[in-house]
């Protein structure tokens, strides 16, 4: 019998969708469904899936679109494209994307669960494995500083909490402390806190129980229970609902897990790996972080250098980019040109490993195919230049805010106001960036007594 997999079944045909997730269900699968590509992006940043199964032509965003973008999320995920309009150009493409398979509609249930279980055959479930000791370059002496603690912390089963930028490598540290620990022949389980909605969230991390809600057809285990033995990581956790803070503080108290619906818990042994950008000692005293989870989280704290304060590391990340993003679609690994090396080096990364991750793979893709050079790379300029305020430029003497919201304004207009691309970019979630504009919004509002004063136009 085939190793069960998770799946998420993506397509904006309803009766596909139950159709699709029906077969791979009553094959013991584990299958989640999403109806457009904006959903399906959510849930992989959310947690590691072992497969995606895609449509092609769905409205706002394509199966190769999502198929692209996914896997930079996830580069070991595993994709199975379905189309009814397949060409042999197109299912090129696909496969130099990074799919696996490509299956023309309508096909049988035979076709499509072998594909699956075909594709789910090779995923590395041992958390990554020697792919993350890759990942982990540390040419600065800031950032071995930093894996030196982390190797100390791998040692214990206590509690870490990283701390860092977006896009800074905190899921990287986390699987090097995972690792390097004594569970590391068990799961590494990440789910990301600030990706979904409260009342889900709460079901996907602590379980479920059949009849809990409408839908709820079954038992399903949460991510902590998956994580037994092994690692669980809760990136964002700064995000993390008040009304959950409780059940997680239990958790990590108790080691007692009580899904949804149940009337009674269960014990799970997981180690938790909390991770944020937030200040939580400044959430603690705003009343949005409980005192008592941060101080049990904060056991063994790690701060992530930001990429601009270790700068011997930009040149070896780029390289080791470079060849992934060729192997992906199927190309030799050009060479990083030394005038390209020294533009890397110079760039401030707002973004992080992330940006440079995304800066190196649009260089492989569209860019000479022996070397990448400064023209390249498409880096735009984040240098302070001269400016008046409220023109909208970035100098010196802005505030933070001030230059937040600059360069969430930038970032939203070179994305023609979508939402869920600019949060990339940004390396935050859309719904930090919601609040983050409310909070403009609120700012711009004037106050009652002023509203109250102007006086109104007559109509006569």
């Amino acid at each position: 019998m085939a190793e069960r997999c998770s799946v998420l079944v993506v397509d904006d045909d309803p009766a596909m969708r139950l159709g699709m997730s029906r077969v791979l269900e009553r094959a013991g699968h584990e299958v989640a469904c999403c109806a457009a590509g904006d959903e399906a992006l959510a849930a992989i940043r959310a947690r590691p899936w072992d497969v995606m199964v895609t449509d092609v032509r769905m409205p706002r965003m394509s199966g190769t679109e999502l198929l692209s973008r996914a896997m930079a999320i996830r580069p070991g995920l595993r994709v199975v494209i379905v189309t009814a309009f397949g060409t042999v150009e197109e299912a090129v493409g696909a496969v130099r994307r990074g799919a696996c398979y490509y299956l023309l509609k309508p096909m049988s249930p035979a076709s499509l669960l072998g594909a699956v279980e075909r594709a789910g055959a090779t995923v590395d479930r041992a958390g990554a494995g020697s792919g993350t000791e890759r990942l982990v370059i540390a040419e600065s002496a800031t950032f071995r500083a930093l894996l030196e603690r982390a190797d100390r912390a791998a040692r214990t089963d206590s509690t870490v909490l990283l701390f860092g930028e977006s896009g800074s490598g905190k899921e990287i540290v986390a699987r090097h402390v995972h690792e390097r620990s004594r569970r590391s022949d068990g799961p590494f389980v990440a789910v990301n806190c600030a990706a979904l909605p409260a009342g889900l969230l709460e079901a996907e991390l602590f379980g479920v129980r059949r009849g809990a809600y409408t839908g709820a057809d079954r038992d399903r285990d949460g991510h902590i229970t998956r994580a037994d033995g092994g690692t669980l990581l809760l990136d964002e956790v700064g995000d993390l609902p008040v009304e959950l803070q409780a059940k997680l503080l239990r958790v990590l108290e108790s080691r007692e897990v009580i899904p949804l619906g149940a009337e009674r818990g269960h014990t799970a042994d997981a180690r938790i790996i909390a991770a944020t950008h937030r200040d939580l000692r400044e959430e603690v005293a705003a009343g949005r972080f409980r005192r008592d989870l941060f101080f049990r989280l904060s056991v063994i704290p790690l701060s992530i250098p930001p990429l601009r304060e270790r700068p011997e590391d930009i040149r070896p990340l780029a390289e080791l980019f470079a060849r992934e993003a060729a192997a992906r679609i199927g190309m030799p690994a050009p060479r990083l040109g030394r005038d390209a090396a020294r533009r890397l080096e110079r760039h401030p990364w707002p973004g992080n490993v992330r940006e440079l991750r995304n800066v190196i793979e649009r260089a492989v893709v569209l860019g000479a195919a022996e070397e990448i050079r400064v023209e390249d790379l498409s880096l735009e300029d984040w240098s302070p230049v001269p400016g008046t305020p409220g023109d909208g430029t970035l100098r010196p003497g802005l505030t933070i805010a001030e230059a937040e919201r600059i360069l969430i304004e930038r970032t939203l207009e070179a994305e023609g106001g979508n939402r869920t691309r600019a949060s990339e970019r940004l390396g935050i979630s859309v719904r930090t960036l919601r609040n983050k504009l409310r909070r403009f919004r609120e700012m711009e509002a004037p106050p009652p007594e002023a509203v109250a004063a102007v006086p109104r136009s007559s109509t006569r």
